[in-house]
């Protein structure tokens, strides 16, 4: 048995001229084939996806620069937006000090009218207050004298006597003046 896997496999080891001849033709015309049909359409497809890489590079590249430059403007625009947010945020802390200085010059022209007013009033109620006193005193001044001199004045007597009594009353204190020393 030894004998026949020698003798079978002994003719691929061994030359033989005509297979060789053959082998080459058949590798001649396979390269042939290969090269006027295979190899192109290959190359052509290498070319082809050559091509599209290429492309798909220079897009991307474009699509990179397009990026890079709104990247740019957003930024500008970014700066732009921070830059009128302060001015908008200073305009309104000025406008709140203009408006603070104006309520408080309103405020206090509002206390100085209303103690104006108050003054006013405390004088007005001050001189009614002096003048009932004063028709208070000159009644008590003519029932007094009428009492102690059991007479009835005349008209003359009881304008000289009220004179002179309010002429010795010191009303200035009532009013918050200097006082008179006698």
């Amino acid at each position: 048995m030894t004998d026949v896997l020698v003798a079978s496999s002994s003719w691929l080891i061994t030359p033989n001229v005509g297979l060789t001849v053959w082998t080459l033709v058949v590798f001649a015309i396979s390269l042939f084939i290969l090269v006027k049909a295979v190899f192109p359409r290959i190359g052509a497809a290498l070319d082809t996806r050559r091509k599209a890489i290429g492309d798909s590079i220079d897009a991307a590249d474009r699509t990179h620069r397009e990026a890079d430059q709104l990247l740019v403007e957003y930024r500008e625009l970014l700066r732009n937006a921070r830059q009128e947010a302060e001015e908008i945020v200073e305009r309104a802390r000025q406008s709140a000090a203009v408006n603070e200085r104006e309520a408080r010059t309103e405020g206090q022209a509002r206390r100085e009218q209303m103690m104006e007013q108050t003054r006013r009033d405390i004088e007005a109620e001050t001189r009614r207050a002096l003048d009932e006193i004063l028709r208070d005193v000159v009644e008590l001044t003519v029932m007094a004298t009428e009492r102690v001199t059991r007479l009835v004045l005349t008209g003359e007597d009881q304008r000289r006597l009220v004179e002179e009594a309010v002429s010795e009353l010191d009303f200035t204190v009532l009013s918050g003046g200097p006082s008179r020393q006698p």
